[in-house]
């Protein structure tokens, strides 16, 4: 992956909301392929990455390039279709409880089909068989036909792992997507973005909270504290000295399991074209 494109890139991003510097001068980047979970305290920035990733605002400063594109030179249908590359994955799943899975899976791919044939849930064989296949892929083909409101969370949310897989995203951003979940059902959802992103060159930014799973299941940590970047490293470094500068604790919580120091965490609808 070294000196291809980068899937997504911030490169010195600052943005203010009002007289509160929400970012300062942020620069990071993503390979295709790679699964990097963002970590930092509350308010340290995470939530102003994502909106500036999907153009929700715009940085006073600095470029935020999405494959290959700046998203400060796109508007109305170029950004739509840039958008289809990006899906999104959020802590409520945001499914429609009365539909089955196999209908939310299909509704990833509003950026590819008519919008009547979502609304209307008339899709072609085609297109059911790619939403089976992605249901398969993320366990849950036996569970295709049942209400989502019927699914367990974890299920809910590998469903939803299941319509970006539809959508034949790029790029996926996972705003805390198990805060809500068990520690099992948690380990299986991060477990499925990981082999998926290596395995479909997906490059996946995933907001936690959850220290002990970013260094268990990402390739790499990019921390934020105050709006500044505080760490950028793999994330077997991500140490107890570490966890201390960025969340200013004495100690680590308990089930953290971090090593000893060795080492100085809205939405949009793609439209058809």
């Amino acid at each position: 992956m070294t000196g291809s494109t980068p899937a997504l890139a911030l490169d010195s991003v600052t943005k203010r909301y009002g007289s509160m510097l929400a970012l300062d001068a942020v620069s990071f980047s993503l390979q295709p392929g790679e699964f990097v979970a963002l970590l930092g305290p509350s308010g340290a920035g995470k939530s102003t990455v994502f909106r500036c990733l999907s153009k929700l605002v715009s940085p006073e400063s600095g470029s935020v390039m999405v494959a290959g594109r700046d998203l400060a030179d796109l508007r109305g249908r170029e950004l739509r279709r840039l958008r289809r590359n990006i899906g999104l994955i959020f802590q409520q799943f945001n499914l429609i409880g009365r539909m089955s899975a196999i209908d939310n899976v299909l509704a990833g791919r509003l950026g590819h089909v008519a919008t009547w044939r979502v609304v209307a849930r008339r899709f072609p064989a085609s297109e059911r068989q790619r939403a089976l296949s992605c249901l398969n892929r993320v366990g849950m083909l036996a569970q295709a036909y049942q209400r989502a409101d019927s699914l367990s969370g974890g299920q809910q949310q590998r469903v939803a792992i299941a319509r970006v897989l539809a959508q034949e995203s790029t790029i996926l951003l996972a705003d805390e997507p198990v805060s809500s979940l068990d520690p099992r059902s948690a380990e299986s959802v991060l477990g499925s973005l990981r082999d998926i992103a290596a395995e479909h060159g997906i490059a996946v930014l995933c907001a936690l909270h959850q220290v002990e799973y970013a260094r268990r299941f990402a390739d790499r940590v990019v921390a934020l504290r105050d709006g500044k970047l505080a760490l950028d490293a793999p994330a077997a470094l991500f140490d107890a000295a570490a966890f201390e500068s960025l969340y200013g604790l004495g100690e680590a919580p308990a089930g953290a399991d971090l090593p000893g120091p060795t080492f100085l965490q809205d939405c949009f609808i793609a439209e058809p074209a």
